[in-house]
Order: C-alpha cells, then structure tokens, then sequence
C-alpha cells in the first residue's frame, strides 16, 4: 500500500517547519528530494480557521436547511404519496453517503483536498439554487393542492429538475463529506505540539459547527419554510451557501494544499492479486521470519507484527526465484511479490469489513427515525402553550441531535471517568463494546417507537381529534412531546455507535487509509438508507392489499406503522446478536503483538546462542 511522498501545491517557507505526511496517510518512500525541492511549509493553523470555520458554519447550515425539511416538502409542494417521499429521501441520502467512497477515491487519486473541495461547495450552492427554483417558480412544480383530497402529481420536467438539484447536492455533499476534515487538519503541523493542540481544537469546532447548524436548520429555517414560505426558507439557505463559497475561496492563497498521493486501494489489489497467483506455493514454515517484509524508509503506516488470520494472504508475501529485488530492496514487480507489512493491512481491513456490515444495518434505525416520526408529528398534537404555536413536524428531529450532544458530555464526563475504575482502560470500555452499546439503544428505539405509535393511532381512534391534516388524517389528540423517548433513545446510540465506530476506522485502518476509512462510514449509512427504501417499498407493496390492512398508509390512524416499527426492533435485534459473534471473534489491531514479541525474542536468543557456539 505504497503511495507517493507527501506534496503540496505551493512551496512557501518557514525555517521552524517541517513537510510531514498527508493527515489521512503520506507517502512511503523517503522525502529526502522533497525536502530539497519544496523546501519548507508555512502553516498558518488558526489564521486560516476564520475562512474554513466560517465556510464550515455556512455550508452546513445551507446544506442542512435545504434537506431537513426536504421530505415535508415533497409531500406538501410536489404533491408525493408518504411513502414515495419516503423512498426518495433514503436513496438520495444512500446515493450521498455512496458518494464520499467515490469522492474520496478521486481526492485521494487525482485531485487533492482542495480541488474536490472547490468543485463540492459550488456543486452544493447550484443544487439549493435548484430546489429552491422549484418552489419560486410556478411552473416547477404542480398545482397546490390545498385541502383537497386528491391532488396533481408532478410532471415529468418539474421531476427531472428536481432530481438535477438533488443530483448536484449529491456532487456537493459526496464531497465535502470525506474532505473537509482532512483539509482543516492541514493546515496544522502534526510535528509540533501546538500543531496537534490545533489539530484536536479544529475537530471539536467542526462537531460544534455541525451540532449548531442542525439545531438551525431544524428550528429557525425549517419554521420559516414551514409556516411563513417555502421560497423564503429556502432562499436562506442559498444564501448562506454562496457565503461558504466567498469565504473559503477568500483564503485560497493561504492555504496548505496536499497533493493526490495515490489511492491506497491498488495497495489491497496487489496484495489479492499476488495472493491467488501464488495460489499453488505451500505455506512457510516461520511466516514472522521467512516472509519478504522490506520496509522503506518514512514509512507512513505503524509496523504490524504477523497475526495467523486469513492465512491464504500470506502467500503474496512468499520469495520465489521468479521474484526480483531493485535495488532499494522493494519489489520489481509489487503485483508479484508484496510485503508481510502491506498483507497484513489487508487483513486489518478484513477483519472490520463484518463489524463495518453490522453497523451498516444499524443505520436503518437511525435512516427511520429520521423520517417517520415527522409524519408521526404530522398527526399528533404539536401545540406548545397557551399561545396557539405549532412546531413544525420536520422539527422533532432534533431532540435526536439533542439527545446526542447531551449524551455525549455525559459519557464523556460522567460515565468514562466511572467505568475506567472498573475497568482499568483510558476510554472506560472498548471500541466494539460502545458500538454494540449503541446497538441496543437502537433496538430499545425502535420498540418503543412501535408503542408510542400504538398509543397515538389508539388516541387517534377512540378519542376526540384536533382536526385533519390536508391529504393525511385526523390529528391525534396525543402530544407530539411523546415522540421525545424514542428520538432521544436514538440519539443516545448515536452518541456510542456513531462516534464509536469512527474512532474504531480511524484505529483499526491502515494509517494511510484514514480518508478511505472515513468514507466507508457513509458508506455504511448509504447502505441503510437503500435497505430502509427496499422495506419501505415492500413492506408497501405486500401489505397494500392485505385484509389487516396497508402499513404504510397515507393515513397513518388507518395504517400499521407500529407493525412496521416492530418488524423493524426483530431485525435490529438479529443484527446485535451478529454484532456480538463478531465482536467475539475480533482481534485488534496489533493484538498479536506480545506473542509475536515473545517468539522474535526467542528467535534472536537462539540466534546469538548459536553465533557465540560457532565462535
């Protein structure tokens, strides 16, 4: 998993710096000639952060403002069934979390940080331009449909124009995703300790920036889209999209700018390909000794010692008389021939591929939560007060993130510093054991999604109702507040899954693989939002004509979203029994070290037993 050395686009200098290896993995040959040609880097830190900060603010507040009410709107202004509506939403969200893997690819490939970055923020503002030209402009949507009960669908340019805005979102979000974090992280030297003070100050300003957006986006700009005007609330979201714009290409002459250095997934094909070729050689005998393990110098990933798994690997590490040295010591042909050191960051990445599947299914809880309880809303009580305000329905979501943030201080003050005296470890509880924590929380979730949505759809039907909600139902006398446990419950397994599972990629992932691993968390999510529009669309389906009844109906005190929500609970809890067999099984990186150790040291004292003997 060789990549080039580290390279930047501009060749400033400072005598009290030094070049370094990309954030997400540099370079594995010697930087010698750079150093020589490139001289030294200025990095400016925190003089830059008022230009990647405030884009941060911005963008995220336009990106969130745009989408967070986008399923209201499909409903409400393009006239879509509940379901339908549904369905976009999950694949518009899988193809973006879809998208960060190909992005990241390209960033990592051909383009650098800067570049996919530059093409993301405007592809971002050209896509809310589009959404919101589809609410100002009559003849981009259909007819409104008032109250009446059967309305105009859209037609089929009105939809192509749409999907053009939400295909440039895809361009915009896919990028930014994998890059944006990497990006401020350059602009810091890693080597210095007020560099990595920076380093770590920046992340938490961008989960700042990213909490307080959406806390935004779901109150103010989601209220003014919902009860003053679709135009204006999603003019305010371009608007703060061509501010990210200004402001980040504002400090395009003081930023540090890492070059492509190579994709590191042609490292893990040569590891596969030499593998099967050599198919037919007999395993050795001592692999931690008799394997070709040439390491260059500056190499940019931690030495792994040999671990026994996924034995068949081992043999793309096997000299034959066929295989050829330069003479640096590396291979001459690396597609015949690799190193102990890259087939064993092979199977790091093996050996998380089962974790990164179960939290893929995880993700459906979450991808869940994140749209029915707005239809949920819809048909409960949502005054607050005397005064006669209404939350909007699309709002609600937010006590997830608030869950989430509280959460996160609670664990991080409260129960680490409790568990690490039982335990004995810095992070009071391992990596896989957060993860499946918030595993369960996920299915405690969802089963108590199904007995709220029980109680409001009973209320609904026995008691005195609110009124109807155009093209839905009768509103539920039930306040929309009950909605709050199951939101906070999936908030609470955000806070351990989410951040869990980004922390375990970050570790367990080769260092020069950092931006991939990121990638494959969106990825993962990708993967629940389609699996969520698969279930959606046939749980539909096989139910619509059913004698109990459909579901998923647009009225949901005639359908059975809790019989769904159910269902759900049944798989999210097949899936932590699958987490947990794996998690059993799992064998962290560098694990094996200490028994390794113990046989290389063996191995060393016999060595000089028997040098000593000969002399």
């Amino acid at each position: 998993m060789e990549r080039k050395p580290f390279e930047v686009e501009t060749t400033k200098t400072d005598e009290d710096q030094k070049p370094y290896s990309a954030v997400d993995g540099g370079g594995s040959d010697s930087v010698d000639s750079f150093d020589e040609d490139q001289k030294k880097l200025v990095y400016r830190g925190w003089k830059v952060m008022p230009f990647i900060i405030g884009n941060e603010t911005f963008e995220k507040i336009g990106i969130i403002g745009t989408l967070s009410n986008l399923l209201v709107y499909l409903t409400q202004v393009f006239n879509l069934k509940k379901y339908t509506a549904a369905t976009i939403i999950n694949a518009f969200s899988g193809t973006i979390n879809f998208g960060t893997f190909l992005a990241a690819f390209l960033c990592d490939t051909y383009f650098g940080r800067y570049k996919t970055l530059s093409v993301a923020v405007v592809a971002c503002f050209l896509g809310s331009l589009a959404i919101l030209l589809t609410a100002a402009v009559p003849g981009l949507h259909p007819t409104p449909c008032g109250t009446k009960s059967s309305c105009e669908g859209p037609g089929a340019g009105q939809i192509l124009f749409l999907m053009l805005g939400l295909a440039l979102l895809v361009v915009g979000a896919g990028g930014i995703r994998p890059c944006n974090l990497a990006f401020g992280a350059d602009q810091f030297n890693p080597k210095s300790e007020s560099g990595k003070k920076g380093i770590n100050s920046f992340f938490n300003w961008y989960f700042f920036t990213f909490t307080f957006a959406q806390i935004i986006s779901l109150t103010l700009v989601v209220y003014i889209q919902s009860n003053v005007s679709w135009t204006i609330g999603l003019s305010i979201p371009v608007g703060l999209m061509f501010l990210a714009c200004v402001i980040f290409f504002a400090g395009h002459k003081l930023y540090v700018k890492v070059k492509a250095s190579g994709s590191p997934l042609a490292g893990i094909a040569r590891v596969i390909a030499a593998a099967i070729s050599k198919r037919g050689l007999k395993p050795v005998k001592q692999p931690w000794v008799d394997l070709y393990n040439h390491i260059p110098r500056n190499y940019a990933n931690l030495t792994l010692k040999y671990t026994d798994q996924f034995r068949f690997l081992d043999k793309a590490a096997i000299m034959t008389p066929e295989d050829k040295l330069n003479s640096d010591g590396t291979a001459s042909d690396p597609w015949k021939l690799c190193t102990m050191q890259q087939v064993e960051e092979v199977k790091c990445i093996i050996r998380v591929i089962p974790i990164w599947f179960a939290c893929a299914i995880y993700y459906l809880a979450i991808s869940i939560q994140m749209t029915y309880p707005v239809f949920q809303a819809q048909q409960s009580d949502r005054r607050l007060g005397t005064g006669g305000f209404k939350m909007p329905a699309a709002t609600y979501v937010v006590f997830l993130m608030t869950g989430m943030t509280v959460f996160i201080i609670i664990y991080d003050r409260v129960l680490v510093p409790s568990l690490k005296r039982v335990t004995g470890l810095d992070t009071g509880i391992t990596l896989l054991q957060r993860i499946g924590a918030g595993i369960f929380f996920a299915v405690l979730s969802l089963l108590v999604s199904g007995f709220i949505e029980e109680r409001r759809r009973s209320i609904a039907l026995t008691k005195q109702t609110l009124g109807m909600e155009p093209r839905t139902g009768e509103i539920s006398s039930m306040s929309a507040m009950w909605l709050i446990p199951q939101l906070v419950l999936a908030g609470i397994a955000e806070a351990f899954t989410a951040i869990g599972q980004m922390e375990f990629y970050y570790k367990q992932f080769p260092e020069n693989m950092r931006s991939f691993a990121g990638s494959i968390f969106y990825v993962g999510a990708g993967v629940s939002s389609y699996l969520a529009s698969f279930l959606i669309s046939t749980v539909h389906r096989t139910t619509e004509h059913s004698p109990s009844g459909n579901w998923l109906a647009e009225d949901l005190n005639k359908a059975k979203l809790d019989y769904f929500y159910f269902m759900l609970t049944g798989l999210m809890f097949v899936n932590m029994v699958y987490f947990l067999i794996m998690a059993k099984f799992y064998r962290y990186k560098g694990s094996d070290d200490k028994v390794i150790s113990a046989i290389e040291t063996n191995e060393d004292e016999t060595k000089q037993k028997q040098e000593k003997n000969s002399v």
